[in-house]
């Protein structure tokens, strides 16, 4: 049998972008580590690996590496530089959860920069979970995030020209095929989900987006559903989810694939059942794409797609820029 932790140091020996070898390996990190989706999640895991290094927590390196893409306003899928819903206003989405199953999310939040840090302090100052909307924004305000205006330029620019078509069309892996090509790249969505493992083995993930472009205003997908686009157990594992958060939500996409942890399948085989759970349901999603990404506590990682496209990003001390690209069943 092959040493599978003796392919990934030879894969991680590689340069920084998509690594050689059998697409789709499943990977063994040690501990510290952190994961996340999309070729921008190396920039996301840098921040992240600067927290867990120094013997930080898994909790805060997730709020710190998600705020990353948050900001990086070539990134129209994540953050103050999203695309907004049809009427122009850009929404944002975000979860965290820790080890222990304390979890915070906000929905529909405007005006607010960095929305997973307001979804820590629903964690950690409400009773609640999730806070939505007018509530959200009220809440992140009173909680001294500074009010800003969302919609850039280029944001903007590419809303004028959708608007001469207004069609409605999610795009696969329009994550990557968009990132930094301005407003006439301008095709979708999506979503940095984050996973880590710290020096205790403690697990946290996050998941923060500003949705899909040209939504209906009030459109929520799975990034701020606790068990559709973020789960984590500390027992098992955790999982994230990226693509059309729709049919995510309509599977509880995350939690299925730490309960299929939990039964003993690995990551990479718990991601691909959670994605033909999809496909099963609802053969048109073939045309869409999701993806999962999943960690376990032994530092196991793998990822699933119903496209090909989907790529994730790994980081642990023995290589802090690895990106890998993710299997799938087209």
């Amino acid at each position: 049998m092959l040493d599978r932790r003796a392919l990934i140091t030879a894969a991680l020996a590689g340069p920084p972008l998509l690594l050689a070898g059998r697409a789709g390996a499943a990977a063994t990190l040690t501990s510290p580590c952190v994961i996340s989706t999309w070729d921008f999640g190396v920039a996301a895991n840098q921040a992240a690996w600067a927290v867990l290094s120094k013997g930080g927590s898994a909790l805060d390196a997730v709020e710190a590496g998600a705020r990353v893409p948050e900001a990086d306003l070539n990134n129209h899928s994540v953050g103050r530089a999203g695309y907004p819903d049809r009427d122009g206003h850009v929404t944002l989405d975000a979860s965290i959860m820790d080890a222990d199953g304390n979890c915070g999310a906000v929905a529909g939040l405007e005006h607010i920069a960095h929305p997973i840090s307001v979804a820590r302090r629903v964690m950690e100052r409400t009773p609640h979970v999730l806070l939505v909307g007018d509530g959200a924004l009220q809440f992140a305000l009173e909680q001294g995030f500074p009010r800003e205006e969302l919609l850039t330029p280029e944001s903007r620019a590419a809303w004028r020209e959708w608007l001469k078509t207004a069609k409605y069309r999610p795009a696969a892996n329009s994550e990557v095929d968009t990132y930094g090509k301005g407003a006439g790249g301008a095709a979708n969505h999506d979503t940095i989900g984050m996973l880590a493992l710290d020096a205790k083995g403690e697990l946290a993930g996050a998941c923060t987006t500003s949705g899909m472009a040209w939504k209906l205003r009030g459109r929520v997908g799975d990034s701020p559903i606790i068990g559709a686009g973020l789960y984590v157990d500390g027992a098992v594992g955790a999982a994230t989810s990226t693509g059309v958060g729709e049919e995510v939500i309509r599977n509880v996409g995350s939690f299925l694939v730490v309960e299929l942890m939990r039964q003993g399948h690995p990551p990479e085989e718990a991601c691909k059942a959670a994605v033909k759970r999809i496909l099963d349901r609802k053969p048109s999603a073939k045309d869409l794409q999701v993806g999962f990404l999943a960690l376990n506590t032994r530092g196991e990682v793998g990822a699933w797609s119903i496209q090909k496209g989907f790529s994730y990003a790994l980081c642990d001390g023995a290589k802090q820029d690895a990106l890998l690209p993710g299997p799938s069943f087209y």
